[in-house]
């Protein structure tokens, strides 16, 4: 188990803000219908849903760039929007949080990728999902990569945050991935099934159990199976340091030569899961950076996890209120 004490605290805290972090995958955005139902329709036996209050809010990889933004770091999202009127409320959003919005490219072939929930008496009703998963043209692939490339020397880490809807292909991963390394920068990975084993190389690897279980077409139910699997899972994409994400059980630290190191979650009122996952990828990187071990940055990113998920909906996690709370658990 770690042993952070308050100085060590302090020292990591203090060189946390103003990092440079490109965010490159499925901008998304998340719309949010409220409202009351008093009666059934008599077109079909379905609840009439009276409309409240409508706003939107990042989704996706954008929540990750949000996520960066609010813990002090310079958030520099690459991806695509579509040419339509989402787009233009996602750009407002960019705006509002004061993120650099000048590679994000629009194709009016496809849709901005929105999840809209309706909701009533804090219940879900139904979601809509508007979206593309075809890859993206090749001619969009590399105007992502050659603006990474030219504005490599101002960015000192890249989050690549694969929702498979397209914007991370197989060749871009590995051109990414190449472009990192020859530049020594951070470059961590929270993947999904699909590109799953393509992301080899990288400084840190985030999957969770299921993704893992899927990939591997197999059960992980034990201690265990979570070491031997870990273990197969690195040297497989021979990534610097391997986090799986266990749920209410925690993380697992897998480094080449050293043994499986797990960081339990700390008890806590959770109320909403969502968008934790885009926490924990956004609090490890930063802390990487601010000189933090992987240990170190684990336990931030575990608790920073643990945080969000006390609050309904999808919400970043606040530089202040990370640290406040770290703090004020410290001995």
């Amino acid at each position: 188990m770690i042993n952070l004490s308050k100085e060590r605290l302090l020292e990591i805290k203090n060189h946390f803000k103003n990092f440079n972090v490109a965010i490159i995958g499925d901008m998304m955005l998340d719309g949010y219908l409220w409202g009351d139902v008093n009666r059934i329709s008599p077109e079909a036996p379905v609840p009439i849903v009276e409309i409240e209050n409508e706003f939107f809010r990042f989704g996706g990889a954008a929540n990750v760039a949000l996520n960066i933004s609010k813990l002090g770091g310079n958030a520099i999202p690459f991806g695509l929007l579509g040419d339509d009127q989402n787009a233009a409320i996602f750009k407002e959003l960019v705006k509002k949080d004061n993120m650099n919005a000048n590679f994000l490219l629009h194709d009016s072939s496809r849709p901005t990728t929105t999840k809209t929930r309706v909701i009533s008496s804090d219940q879900q009703i139904v979601r809509i999902d508007k979206e593309s998963k075809q890859r993206i043209s090749d001619e969009m692939e590399d105007q992502l990569f050659n603006s990474l490339k030219t504005n490599i020397n101002i960015i000192d880490a890249i989050i690549l945050e694969d929702y498979n809807k397209g914007v991370l292909s197989e060749t871009l991963i590995e051109k990414i991935i190449d472009l990192a390394n020859s530049e020594n920068r951070v470059i961590t990975v929270d993947p999904k099934f699909k590109n799953f084993f393509n992301y080899k190389n990288v400084t840190v690897f985030k999957p969770n159990l299921k993704e893992t279980e899927d990939s591997f077409g197999i059960k992980i139910q034990s201690k265990d199976d979570i070491e031997n699997i870990g273990f197969k899972l690195l040297e497989k994409i021979k990534s610097k340091y391997l986090l799986l994400t266990l749920g209410a059980d925690g993380m697992a630290i897998f480094e080449h030569g050293k043994a499986m190191q797990i960081i339990p979650t700390k008890a806590r009122k959770v109320l909403d899961v969502s968008g934790a996952g885009d926490t924990v990828i956004s609090t490890l990187t930063v802390a990487l950076l601010a000189g933090a071990s992987i240990l170190e940055a684990t336990y931030l990113a575990n608790y920073a996890g643990g945080l969000v998920c006390e609050e309904a909906g999808v919400l970043p996690i606040e530089f202040d209120k990370l640290f406040n709370h770290l703090n004020s658990e410290i001995k």
